[in-house]
């Protein structure tokens, strides 16, 4: 008997961590008559279902969420046209809700596992495994719901499926079960070949204290927690086997401090200089010393994804999410100025109480608060959560399909969420690709916000008729040069000395745009610097054995006329001057880029500017280095 468990993930990156606890859980017995197998949703539905008939199993489950929930039902009306006596079974969050109805609408559904399904799974499989056992081995499965005998091997099983807790059959609901004992889950990463080149997912608790309406993990009120020695040897094995990315899915992680603080200070103990951890918690509740343990990690080592989704205090209380956004916002500070860990704050559009204005606010307030990613996202309306209840008292319409998008609600309009939408492209090309940082930075002054900025750079796509589909990642610096020459223009010589440093950062540019500056005047000036530099190694000691043609190669120097490597100096107001200059009356400064040494948390090459005077001072933030030369 083959049981495949087959996970439709979202990218090719990520892993489903459900179907590999439920294999786990089975016990080394069954544990060999178990296949997880995972796909993507951009997969043809032609090629997942072909996959799944070469692999012959005798039942199939699904792991069901909005995200491939559409492809899922497409493949459970084909597959019983090709295996007519298989068993299809569901689970996940996607089916938890009105299972019946589930059920009515795909009559060849078997059953569906409800809620947390280790244990329920564990007897599943020892039915079938019964089943198996049984000298009639062409009974059909369709009847298994029946009455069976007792396998004759003498292995405990279920005499019917209706003896097991936690189903939903189309005769009805079996019997309930309690929740399990997180530490008595079995660890499911034994073997890691299957996660090569994947974000592995971990879990240390489930539940959340927090109500929040738009979330179905308000419906389990208890937190949870696996066991700390339990976790940390857990950990110590990604640790050993030096996985990139091991992203806990807990649902705030910070909720229980002396559990977060046990995590964090191990991982600062027992750090491989390699693993990345990314944790979800409330900024709001970090303590004094939990911000000083943070700032004591390895750059880069850990990132945090904090949930503001709003700044509106009506909108906070309709939603019943608890926040102190004064506290969280010198939490945030407080994170950042360690200059180690990467921020990811969160937005939701479509709340109650928050219309266009309001949702322009709480962009501008989380947007200033320097997040290396901010999430713009959409009111999911989820069956089962409380918004799904109350989207009539709110005007609230949404898709009827997954994922059940947020079209309008009574404060949005269609088109205002449309608009946001368009926003929210410019936000991830021009700000969370972090490709733009200091541009952008710069740009933001000739608005009366960041939110107005976008806005603007937003229709100005529209009115163009420009497209951020797939272009190529010049055209995109050189399009938000031609809407900062539209909206700034007596600062255009700035923004194309900034776009080239943003550049430059980034990556080692094989050819120069066009509204590069001509290097002929400074190619002798750039050949001395790198001849001296191959005897003196100042700036590039780790480059010990290169020639100066290597090092001109492997890392880049580029004049400027602006302190485009100093935000503050660049953004003083009433300084004119270094707007007015030409070209022939400012002094050059060289920049050097060294593509050796990236910054952890944004990924930005080493700089430093090179003097001639030979003084050395500092500036910039992360590895930016202002030195002499």
């Amino acid at each position: 008997m083959k049981f495949l468990l087959v996970a439709v993930n979202a990218k090719y990156i990520h892993s489903n961590p459900a179907i590999y606890s439920l294999r786990a859980c089975v016990g080394e017995g069954l544990k060999e008559s178990v296949e997880p197998v995972e796909y993507t949703i951009n997969q043809a539905m032609e090629e997942i279902l072909a996959d799944i008939y070469r692999r012959k199993p005798d039942v199939v489950g699904f792991s069901c969420y909005i995200w491939n929930w559409r492809l899922v039902q497409e493949l459970l009306e084909e597959l019983p046209k090709l295996l007519p006596d298989i068993d299809l079974w569901l689970g996940g969050p996607e089916v938890s809700h009105a299972p019946e109805k589930v059920l009515e609408e795909h009559p060849f559904v078997t059953g569906i596992m409800l809620g947390e399904g280790e244990a329920t799974f564990k007897e599943l499989l020892e039915y079938y495994a019964g089943m198996d056992s049984l000298p009639e081995v062409a009974l059909d499965r369709k009847q298994a719901a029946g009455t069976v005998p007792e396998a004759a091997s003498g292995r405990s099983a279920h005499k019917s499926l209706g003896e097991i807790g936690g189903l939903c059959l189309p005769g009805g609901l079996t019997a309930g079960r309690e929740p399990v004992d997180m530490s008595g889950i079995p660890f499911p990463y034994q073997d890691l070949d299957a996660f090569e080149n994947k974000i592995i997912y971990y879990e240390s608790s489930r539940g959340c204290p927090f109500r929040c309406s738009y979330c179905l993990s308000s419906i389990e009120k208890h937190v949870r927690l696996r066991d700390i020695s339990v976790v940390e040897r857990e950990l110590q094995y990604f640790l050993d086997h030096r996985v990139a990315q091991v992203k806990f899915v807990d649902r705030t992680f910070n909720c229980d401090h002396s559990h977060a603080t046990r995590v964090w200070r191990y991982l600062l103990e027992h750090d491989n200089e390699v693993t990345n951890f990314h944790f979800e918690i409330a900024a709001d509740l970090l303590r004094r010393e939990e911000i000083a343990l943070l700032g004591r990690l390895r750059p880069g080592q850990v990132q945090l994804e904090i949930g503001v989704q709003s700044a509106n205090p009506q909108t906070l209380a309709a939603v019943r999410r608890r926040q102190d956004m004064e506290v969280l916002e010198k939490a945030v500070a407080a994170l950042r100025q360690g200059g180690n860990i990467h921020l990811h704050l969160d937005l939701i559009a479509g709340l109650p109480y928050e219309d266009y204005e309001s949702f322009g606010k709480s962009f501008d307030k989380v947007y200033r608060m320097k997040p290396h990613q901010l999430q713009l996202g959409f009111l999911k309306v989820l069956k089962g959560s409380e918004m799904w209840e109350r989207a009539e008292e709110y005007g609230i319409r949404f898709m009827g399909r997954p994922p059940y998008e947020v079209l309008c609600t009574r404060w949005l309009s269609y088109e205002d969420l449309r608009r946001l939408k368009a926003i929210e492209e410019m936000v991830e090309v021009y700000y969370n690709s972090g490709q733009f940082s200091h541009t952008m930075a710069f740009l933001e002054g000739a608005f009366s916000g960041p939110f107005a900025m976008y806005e603007a750079l937003a229709d100005y796509f529209e009115k163009s008729g420009f497209t951020l589909q797939h272009p190529a990642r010049a055209r995109r610096f050189q399009l938000l040069l031609d809407f900062a020459r539209e909206q700034d223009g007596h600062r255009e010589a700035v923004y194309r000395e900034l776009l080239l440093y943003d550049m430059y950062l980034r990556e080692n540019l094989k050819s120069r745009p066009d509204f590069a500056p001509d290097l002929s005047p400074y190619r002798e000036t750039i050949q001395e610097f790198y001849k001296k530099e191959q005897g003196t190694r100042r700036f590039l000691p780790r480059y010990g054995h290169y020639d100066w043609k290597q090092l001109s190669r492997m890392t880049h120097l580029e004049p400027f006329f602006y302190p485009v490597w100093d935000e503050e100096k660049l953004a003083e107001k009433g300084d004119q001057k270094i707007f007015s200059q030409s070209a022939p009356g400012r002094k050059v400064h060289f920049v050097l880029f060294d593509y050796g040494k990236r910054s952890p948390v944004d990924f930005e090459a080493f700089s430093q500017v090179v003097e001639e005077n030979g003084t050395a001072r500092k500036g910039g933030e992360h590895a930016h280095s202002i030195c002499g030369g």
